[in-house]
């Protein structure tokens, strides 16, 4: 069967990037005018995937807010109040074709327990799921067929982070043979953009780190494939980051733009 829903994980405190994260939740944080949560969105719907299930916990009403605000802050609208109130929206600058399930999944609960949570809203034999801090120009479709190739449970996405730091190598002798600033990193790093079959919901439970036990134990079983994607990707982690992240934005070319 077809996956349809997409699973984003909202609901953490983004506490490096308290500035920022102090007043709203980490996925309305902006890139650009929108917050990462759209830009997230549209590489999924760029590929026709645009059912998503929200994952909420800190400030989650703001979330919530948003999209129910959405229309009316990004398109030109005649309202007519009173018993009869009508709303006529005008253009279609800012719509979007969307479906998106809001699930409060808990304050303080741990992101495999935030997905064991939205079990009951999956009704397919394989979902989408991803962080709500993090952009890639990953080809989804790609992934997906990877995924059914390699037969297995669960499929996270190897990204190649850029170190923050320049890197120095040494003759031994205190002379620098090379130096790189801020190079990819050699090893894989999870990047999100995961593909589960439902099984998954078998090895996760309400205070489950996804991170921890369930893909441990996936890996452990031999259930646990890694899709290795060589192009861009950027968490928002830090102030830096989302610094990055607005000077790609800004300049036009930002590399997970895959939509027109």
């Amino acid at each position: 069967m077809e996956p349809k829903k997409v699973v984003i994980l909202c609901g953490g405190r983004g506490t490096r990037m308290e500035h920022e994260t102090e007043f709203r939740p980490k996925p309305l944080v902006p890139i650009g005018d929108k917050p990462i949560l759209w830009h997230i969105m549209k590489i999924y719907a760029h590929y026709g995937y645009k059912d998503f299930i929200l994952c909420l916990g800190y400030k989650g009403e703001m979330i919530k807010r948003y999209f129910l605000d959405y229309e009316c802050m990004t398109r030109d609208f005649t309202i007519t109040l009173g018993s009869k109130r009508n709303i006529v929206f005008h253009n279609t600058h800012g719509e979007e074709d969307f479906t998106v399930t809001l699930a409060d999944t808990g304050l303080e609960t741990n992101t495999g327990g935030r997905i064991k949570r939205i079990e009951k809203y999956i009704q397919e034999d394989t979902f989408f799921a991803s962080y709500g801090d993090g952009v890639a120009d990953i080809d989804i479709p790609a992934l997906l067929e990877f995924h059914r190739k390699m037969g297995r449970i669960a499929t996270v996405t190897g990204v190649h982070p850029f170190s923050r730091f320049g890197v120095v190598q040494t003759d031994g002798r205190g002379l620098v043979t090379s130096f790189k600033e801020k190079p990819q990193v050699n090893g894989l790093v999870s990047g999100g953009f995961f593909v589960f079959n439902r099984e998954v919901f078998d090895y996760l439970d309400e205070n489950s780190v996804l991170e921890k036990e369930p893909l441990e134990r996936l890996a452990a079983d031999g259930q646990l494939a890694v899709y290795q994607h060589e192009g861009f990707w950027q968490c928002m982690d830090t102030r830096t980051d989302l610094r990055i992240l607005n000077e790609l934005w800004a300049s036009g070319k930002a590399p997970w733009k895959v939509w027109e």
